[in-house]
């Protein structure tokens, strides 16, 4: 592990550089309302498959444009209107197994949530365990999306912070830095968990981020 100095460096570096969440790189101003919310939820389901993330955040962005951005248009559109926006995005190999499982978790939200992801949260009564549970009974969220939901909703839903899954703990692990998240997080000073978290994924997606960073830090 390096010295406290360069660890300081480290973490400085990976900020200066990578410091965003990807609800900003998607185009998401995330607040506590439903929309945003629902269009989060969206951006974990799409990144959570296996393709480039920069694909799955271009298709966030063509969901909105197609006007799919809350439960009732998208229940309320017909699956070839799903598939095409996918497509549109560049989701194209998943795009209608992800048409389905769309259209059924706007169904899901609306009917037990009222279409309002706030509703899942007072339901987990400030549980994350169970917060992770319930996200992952909407269809297509497994494990991973479920945490990448967490990971970037801390910034408006504070109680799950600080979330640093074991995602952003393997690219702490690559950077050689603590894979405790309450160390981390006091390394990275004023930074948010979230801004922090999505750092350090990039880190762990990417052996030339975490590369660079620490020839820059050294």
């Amino acid at each position: 592990m390096p010295r406290q100095g360069k660890a300081d460096r480290v973490v400085a570096e990976l900020l200066g550089e990578h410091g965003h969440t990807y609800a900003e790189e998607a185009g998401i101003p995330l607040k506590d309302t439903p929309q945003p919310l629902y269009r989060l939820l969206l951006m974990a389901l799409l990144l959570s498959a296996r393709i480039r993330s920069s694909i799955a955040l271009e298709t966030v962005r063509a969901l909105q444009e197609a006007g799919l951005r809350d439960p009732r248009r998208m229940a309320g559109a017909d699956w070839q209107e799903r598939v095409d926006a996918l497509g549109r995005g560049g989701y194209r190999r998943y795009d209608e197994r992800t048409a389905t499982q769309l259209g059924g978790g706007a169904e899901l939200l609306t009917e037990r949530w009222g279409g309002d992801l706030r509703r899942m949260r007072k339901e987990a009564h400030g549980d994350v365990p169970e917060l992770r549970r319930l996200l992952q009974e909407i269809p297509g969220m497994g494990p991973a999306g479920a945490d990448i939901f967490l990971r970037e909703v801390q910034r408006v839903w504070p109680e799950v912070g600080p979330y640093l899954d074991a995602k952003a703990l393997s690219g702490a692990e690559r950077l050689g830095l603590p894979k405790d998240p309450q160390r981390l997080v006091r390394l990275a000073g004023d930074t948010e968990p979230a801004v922090l978290s999505a750092a350090l994924v990039r880190a762990a997606l990417d052996k030339n981020v975490a590369q660079e960073v620490l020839e820059h830090a050294a």
